[in-house]
């Protein structure tokens, strides 16, 4: 009798806040392993790093899975709900060509040069929250510093008011802090619509005044013949915002609790804030704000490491457990900010590899040094027991952080 594969509960609290030993013992087993996800379905969790480097840049690996089943299964294929599609009309879902065609729009937006001009601002923007903060002595390092600088700089990126900040980041939360079954999107329905609505009125205000931003020039690719609709355009700036906000405020809230717990590499940053770069890469290794990937879908059979993954069938990547792979990282859950070949997937592999990364990275240096620089003798206030982590299958974060300095 064939055997059940394992169910795991990925959204279990109790994982939540300490998903490592259970991926490692997974990836003891098997580097690629069918399971079976709380609501029933069977995917494949990949927690080896080379067997998740080979997926995510494998074209046998579809992102959308209507590219998969021949066109009279598609025809049979449930409805896709008008919530779902429209978090799914952006170029993190796509195949090429309209993956190539969608990224090229953006892509440009966080090459090195924008990402330099940026510098000075992040900095303003750090130092006027932590001027903020510094007379109460405490502070939640979550919602108080690693939101707005993240959502702050992205905001104005896009040419989002930065008066909608608490709007905006609890339809962001809504949309990100679920489980993906029918009784998740039923209940941010009325969430996703007020949140769309919103999007749409402001695409319509940059075509009537187009500003020196993203969003307008998203616009004006359209209106210039490029092969762009309404709903990619709703899209595309949900993923800039969701992606682009949720991962550097992650990374500076998780990257923090780590050098707090770690209180020896603490003390060496502070003593040579130069290493602030290894450090912001240990960092993303070690704590992984991107937990996993999307979907994938087998175009074919697939052997990836002498596993066979049939066609049709779906491939989750833990990211997260990919980079703290023996194999791969000597001490792989040790943090150490002058780790060398470092060569992690905290920002994907192949051609869906963030775009953003460059302006993550340079914001999470500037929020993290900054603060260690100006309040040297910031602590956990209360014990890491009491944190807790925002649910969802993707992104990886702190809901508070309460610190005190």
């Amino acid at each position: 009798m064939e055997s059940q594969p394992p169910r795991i509960d990925l959204y279990d609290p109790v994982f939540r806040a300490n998903p490592y030993p259970a991926y490692a013992r997974l990836r003891s087993t098997a580097p690629i392993q069918r399971i079976r996800l709380p609501d029933g379905r069977g995917v494949w969790l990949v927690t080896g790093y080379d067997e998740a480097a080979t997926v995510l840049k494998d074209k046998r690996f579809a992102m959308d899975w209507r590219n998969i089943p021949a066109p009279e299964e598609q025809a049979q294929a449930p409805p896709i709900s008008k919530v779902v599609k429209l978090l799914k009309s952006n170029m993190l879902y796509r195949d090429p060509p309209d993956h190539t065609r969608l990224r090229a729009l953006v892509s440009g937006a966080f090459t090195s040069r924008p990402v330099e001009r940026a510098r000075g601002r992040v900095q303003q923007i750090a130092d006027a929250l932590l001027d903020a903060a510094r007379h109460e002595g405490e502070m939640d390092l979550v919602a108080d510093y690693a939101i707005p600088l993240s959502f702050t700089v992205l905001a104005e990126l896009l040419g989002t008011p930065a008066e909608d900040q608490d709007k905006l980041s609890e339809w962001i939360e809504s949309a990100v802090s679920g489980d993906g079954t029918g009784e998740y999107i039923e209940e941010i329905v009325s969430d996703m619509r007020a949140f769309t609505c919103y999007l749409r009125a402001m695409l319509e205000e940059k075509r009537k005044n187009p500003e020196g931003d993203l969003v307008s020039a998203l616009v004006q690719a359209e209106e210039a013949g490029d092969v762009l609709g309404d709903d990619e355009l709703v899209g595309m700036v949900l993923l800039l915002l969701i992606a682009g906000h949720l991962t550097t405020a992650d990374l500076i809230g998780t990257g923090v609790l780590a050098l707090l717990q770690h209180p020896g590499q603490l003390q060496k940053l502070k003593d040579a804030p130069s290493l602030i770069e290894p450090a912001v890469e240990e960092l993303l290794r070690h704590g992984s704000p991107l937990e996993r990937s999307t979907e994938r879908f087998a175009r074919e059979d697939v052997a990836v490491g002498g596993t066979v993954i049939p066609k049709g069938e779906t491939v989750l990547v833990v990211i997260a457990a990919a980079n703290r792979d023996p194999e791969r990282f000597p001490d792989p859950d040790v943090l150490d900010i002058t780790r060398a070949d470092n060569k992690h997937l905290a920002f994907g592999n192949g051609i869906h590899r963030c775009p953003g990364a460059p302006l993550g990275r340079m914001e999470a240096r500037i929020a993290i040094g900054t603060l260690l620089r100006r309040m040297p003798n910031l602590r956990l206030k209360g014990s890491p027991e009491e944190l807790t982590w925002r649910p969802g299958l993707l992104f990886r974060g702190l809901r508070r952080l309460p610190v005190e300095f």
